[in-house]
């Protein structure tokens, strides 16, 4: 019989039945799993993702630059619209496509886009939703590029930026110019951990028509969805949480509506910041286990935050699920958990902070946030340093504050591992 399993067949025939074959076999399987009406851990497994013709449990990485047409036609329609194939994966690619489509599903939104970095993802949305003499508001401790690239870059084609405490609705409004396009609002805020209300935050946009965007990184759409509250646009550094083990760099933005998704998705592709495939494999297979991960994540970060509240050597701390926190009530209201990132000060200042940071073991001294490593760092000279010292101080960015992602590790070793170095402090 040798290699052909039909030896009964007219060898001419064998082609044509392999042919019918292969086209069953991927019209089988090639059928996306509706689960917009399952729960959000079926969700993180299951949605976006799509079997091809031989049935992979994964989704495939689709290492291709460029995409072959049909025909002619089809090459046309594809660039006009009219058909939904793949041209070039700075454009779309299939892989890239399962992790933006599993994201807008995550954060109930209309579709995702997919970035080379967390920075791409917001240098995307800056490119589309502001112009030449467009004024934007912002929180004032946002993560420090995304400050800087405005106040250095963007500024020199006249956008004008206003950080400030977007706690303070009052505060908000009175910032509000006529040329005024975007709330831009980081919560819970990086470093800070303060908190801004988002249906409120959703309310000024709309009576002021701007376009309200929402930095999820530090919550993640299994904590908190800020569409759901009125927001237009939520992105997310998936190098964080998302991906959650220290090994890929990205960024994706999720729309509520067609339209500002078009806009963002227009200047990503333009500027060249879209996410390379095998980046988005290992996204969506980090993906798939981010619940179990925050769920650890912060079931450790109380434990951590009790243990440093009630430590002589603490002079403040700052946690969303400690009832000391002043907006504990808002955190309870608009989030579903209080994440794993804490931020403290030690008794002594900067100099004992230092102390702290160089003598912890199982703590990593590094900056990023959301994976399953404990990591500590101090914003002031490391991830803010590029903030003016004045800014910094408005924004609570202060010289003793020491920032702690709290890891998955065994809760013991991370509690003794700070104990033994707050002794060294």
């Amino acid at each position: 019989m040798g290699i052909f399993p039909f030896p009964a067949l007219p060898r001419f025939l064998i082609p044509v039945v392999l042919m019918v074959r292969h086209r069953f076999f991927f019209t089988k399987y090639r059928k996306r799993m509706n689960t917009k009406n399952m729960g959000f851990d079926t969700k993180l497994i299951h949605s976006g993702a799509f079997e091809d013709q031989f049935g992979s449990a994964t989704v495939p990485i689709y290492q291709s630059s460029t995409f072959k047409f049909k025909d002619a036609q089809h090459g046309a329609d594809c660039f006009s619209g009219a058909s939904d194939g793949f041209i070039y994966t700075r454009i779309a690619n299939p892989t890239i496509k399962a992790f933006e489509d599993s994201m807008a599903e995550l954060e109930n939104g209309y579709k995702g886009i997919a970035t080379s970095s967390g920075m791409a993802a917001i240098t995307s949305i800056y490119m589309a939703l502001l112009g030449a003499g467009a004024h934007i508001v912002g929180t004032a401790s946002v993560y420090g590029p995304a400050r800087g690239v405005l106040e250095k870059d963007f500024s020199r084609f006249g956008v004008e930026a206003d950080f400030i405490n977007t706690a303070d609705i009052d505060l908000i409004k009175a910032t509000i110019k006529p040329n005024t396009k975007v709330l831009y609002v980081e919560t819970p805020a990086n470093p800070t951990m303060e908190l801004s209300d988002l249906a409120a935050c959703a309310a000024v946009a709309r009576e002021y028509n701007l376009v309200l965007v929402v930095d999820n990184t530090f919550a993640t759409p299994y904590l908190q969805n800020p569409l759901d509250l009125g927001a237009d646009v939520v992105l997310h550094s998936v190098t964080k949480y998302i991906n959650g083990h220290a090994d890929i760099v990205g960024g994706v933005v999720v729309t509520k509506e067609k339209e500002l998704y078009d806009k963002i998705r227009h200047c990503m592709v333009y500027m060249g910041c879209n996410m390379d495939p095998h980046q988005a494999y290992m996204i969506i297979r980090g993906l798939k286990t981010m619940a179990l991960r925050v769920e650890r994540n912060q079931e450790n970060a109380m434990k951590v935050a009790q243990f440093l509240e009630k430590h002589p050597k603490i002079a403040w701390i700052k946690y969303p699920g400690l009832e000391s926190f002043p907006q504990y009530e808002l955190a309870k209201k608009q989030m579903t958990g209080f994440g794993s990132m804490i931020s403290f000060g030690v008794a002594g200042g900067l100099e004992s902070g230092r102390a702290l940071m160089n003598n912890v073991h199982l703590a990593l001294l590094a900056v990023s946030l959301g994976g399953v490593e404990t990591l500590i760092q101090h914003p002031a000279s490391m991830t803010h340093a590029a903030v003016s010292r004045e800014d910094k101080e408005k924004a609570g960015i202060t010289d003793d504050l020491v920032r702690l992602s709290v890891g998955i590790e065994n809760i013991e070793d991370i509690i003794n591992d700070l104990a033994q170095a707050l002794e060294k402090s």
